[in-house]
């Protein structure tokens, strides 16, 4: 083979070199952190609503505040502020990052597909041969909690190339963008167009701002409060206002200047979102009621096991199996520092489907306070799974890494 054809090959997981190896380093230990605080909240949730002091915490959940509950405050709220990284850093990644090479982003942009068309699939398949299945409730099972998978992949994957860790954050990029997708496209709300064409405006003006390298802050906060309400009153979830302001704004830097605007504020913001919006929203939703009576309704609700299985075998399948295929078919080649066993071990991991996947179950089932309960305990029931089995598998090539 000749050198030329040497330097033209496509690495599915290509080596990260540089300013990005820098920033993928400083993201990761960010995501990190804010999973282990993360899973703090999950489990204070968890205890306090199968305590003695329930009532305490549903009183609280569901207690008005202004226009929104508590709950509301904590889903659109918060979690808007980490849609907005997220739409920070899409468009980093499109723009600068590894999806901005093609040869490089079409393995993980295939397997986060179809890691998410697979779980669909066999959820739908359930729950439509099963009496009483509920197939509206197929996007459940879609969406990858990357601060959670993060944080165990640091745990027990201390040695593993940072290729492998790029590609999960990849991954959980374009798994964050569907999921933004799905929201937005089948979870809207009775559409009103003057709300929503305010709220585009706002967000135009955003843009404007940013174009003509305007800094002032106290013209972006009313500004960003109030496209968020705007988006919000028109029926379409809220969160999508953040993921817009993250795709307005600049992430590359004019000459002279140390950092872009996108730089400068995933800085300020993003332990905010890791150590306070995401924790806060896991605390209200994460509140299941994990007794005998409701664990074995678990068994028989189709619901549940379409997600549960959703999750840990039709991400797994997903995952490795669109890249696997994207891989053969494309001709690229895996990185010589990694084995196809890594990318099975994460493909499991992917199947931890937390922070988006309680979202997307508030809004599938909607109004079906008992429904909601279920898909909830299912979807913390299968994090749990892919999160043990996982880890055992991270483990043993983690080992095989350090030796």
């Amino acid at each position: 083979m000749s050198s030329r054809r040497l330097l033209h090959k496509r690495r599915a997981f290509p080596r990260i070199l540089g300013s990005e190896r820098a920033f993928l380093a400083d993201t990761l230990r960010a995501e990190t952190t804010g999973g282990l605080v993360l899973v703090g909240a999950a489990v204070i949730a968890l205890i306090w609503a199968n305590s003695p002091w329930q009532d305490a915490y549903h009183h609280l959940r569901d207690a008005q505040l202004g226009p929104l509950t508590v709950e509301a405050w904590a889903s659109d709220g918060a979690l808007t502020l980490f849609f907005y990284l997220a739409g920070v850093e899409l468009k980093r990644e499109f723009t600068v990052g590894t999806l901005s090479r093609l040869s490089e982003a079409v393995v993980p942009i295939a397997a986060a597909l179809a890691g998410m068309a697979a779980p669909a699939l066999i959820y739908t398949v359930i729950n439509l041969t099963v009496a009483d299945g509920k197939p509206h409730g197929w996007a459940v099972p879609t969406a990858t909690d990357i601060a959670f998978a993060l944080a165990v992949l640091a745990i027990v994957g201390s040695s593993l190339p940072s290729a492998l860790r790029a590609f999960l954050l990849t991954l959980a990029v374009v798994d964050d963008f569907g999921a933004i997708l799905v929201i937005a496209a089948f979870f809207s709300q009775g559409l009103h167009l003057v709300a929503l064409l305010v709220a585009v405006a706002l967000i135009a003006v955003f843009y404007a701002l940013q174009r003509f390298r305007v800094r002032t802050p106290f013209l972006y906060v009313p500004i960003v409060i109030a496209a968020w309400w705007f988006m919000h009153e028109s029926g379409i979830h809220a969160t999508i206002a953040g993921v817009a302001l993250g795709l307005a704004t600049r992430v590359l830097p004019d000459k002279g200047e140390k950092a872009s605007p996108a730089e400068r504020v995933e800085h300020r913001l993003r332990p905010w979102s890791a150590g306070v919006a995401v924790p806060l929203f896991a605390l209200f939703a994460a509140g299941v009621t994990l007794s005998g009576s409701a664990l074995r309704e678990m068994l028989t609700d189709p619901v549940a096991i379409g997600v549960v299985v959703g999750l840990l075998a039709g991400k797994t399948i997903g995952v490795f199996g669109g890249a696997w295929l994207t891989a053969r078919f494309t001709r690229a080649e895996l990185n010589a520092d990694l084995s196809w066993r890594d990318v099975g071990a994460v493909s499991v991991l992917a199947g931890i489907g937390f922070t988006v996947a309680l979202l997307i179950a508030q809004l599938a089932f909607a109004g079906d306070l008992a429904q909601i309960e279920r898909a909830k305990a299912a979807v913390l029931v299968a994090s749990l799974l892919a999160a043990l089995i996982a880890s055992a598998l991270l483990f043993r090539r983690n080992r095989v890494y350090a030796d």
